[in-house]
């Protein structure tokens, strides 16, 4: 039997060597490539996911990130910057923003009371919160913008009138401030603990001075056929109830004072008893007057009562 090695000659054996080698390193190239591509191909299918999913992130990223800085920067244009608050020369203010009970009634009550009030027929009330603020624009214009003279209409209060005499710079700021900081209603100053005569006549004091003076007079001698005087006043002096019931609830109609004849209105103001005590004190004690003093347990009960007749028959006059 011949061998089966005598019949392949040794050429042929080198041939398929070489050709088994070759097959076994390209199978073995082969699945390294699949393995390498099975490696890269998840990490560019990462890649491209997040490349693809990217853009629209960092899209809606921006834009709401941007968004809010636009309105916010609409917001602050169109918000009235904070401004240092002013002292109005008031009862009870303090350096903080400017509220209607605390600092801007009592100057509407000794500037603008005389016309704006509660028996008013033609003009607003401004001594009323809700009207005030409904007309809180209207306010500012004429006390603030026909005052620097960009306003058609004319100035409160009038020119020459004895509130326009009167009324402040700083008066005029402060309802401007008012306004424009969102025309808060606030609440009334604490009345506080029993007081000292002294004390009170110091409250009077600045309630006359801020309210009544204006027509009265800072003397108490008021404007002659005008505002009857109270300094040395017999009509006062007669009468301590009358009195009180008078600054509750005002006066319409002719009264004669130290024998001259006086017909005019006095408006109701929106006092509290301790400063309706407090200022008729004041002026009782001052201005050659009785030297009463009232009580704001006197001022209560007299609320209840009705107010005294309109245009009642004057006392006569000594006089005549």
């Amino acid at each position: 039997m011949v061998s089966s090695q005598k019949l392949i000659p040794p050429s042929c054996s080198l041939l398929l060597a070489v050709v088994c080698i070759a097959f076994q390193q390209a199978s073995a190239q082969s699945r390294s490539d699949s393995t390498a591509n099975a490696r890269i191909e998840p990490a560019i299918a990462d890649v491209d996911d997040r490349s693809a999913i990217r853009p629209d992130r960092t899209s809606v990223r921006q834009f709401e990130n941007q968004a809010p800085i636009v309105l916010l920067a609409e917001v602050e244009a169109s918000t009235p910057k904070a401004e240092a608050p002013v002292v109005a020369s008031s009862p009870g203010t303090t350096n903080q923003t400017p509220t209607y009970l605390r600092d801007i009634l009592p100057i509407f009550m000794g500037k603008c009371s005389r016309c704006h009030n509660e028996q008013a027929r033609f003009v607003y009330n401004w001594l009323d919160y809700g009207t005030a603020f409904h007309d809180r624009w209207e306010i500012r214009r004429r006390l603030w913008d026909s005052w620097k003279g960009s306003y058609y209409k004319e100035s409160m209060p009038v020119a020459n009138s004895p509130e326009s005499l009167a009324i402040t710079d700083e008066e005029r700021l402060t309802i401007k401030k008012w306004v424009e900081s969102g025309s808060l209603r606030g609440v009334a100053p604490p009345p506080g603990g029993p007081k000292s005569k002294t004390e009170r006549l110091e409250l009077g004091r600045r309630l006359f001075t801020s309210i009544c003076a204006a027509c009265h007079q800072p003397t108490g001698r008021g404007l002659p056929n005008v505002f009857p005087p109270l300094a040395g006043s017999d009509f006062l002096n007669a009468d301590k109830n009358r009195a009180i019931k008078i600054v509750i609830n005002g006066r319409q109609g002719e009264v004669v004072v130290n024998g001259t004849r006086f017909n005019n209105t006095m408006p109701k103001f929106p006092l509290d008893d301790d400063d309706i005590a407090n200022v008729l004190t004041y002026v009782y004690n001052s201005f050659g007057n009785s030297g009463f003093e009232v009580e704001p347990q006197e001022v209560k009960p007299l609320r209840a009562e009705p107010p005294d007749k309109e245009g009642a028959k004057a006392p006569p006059n000594p006089f005549e």
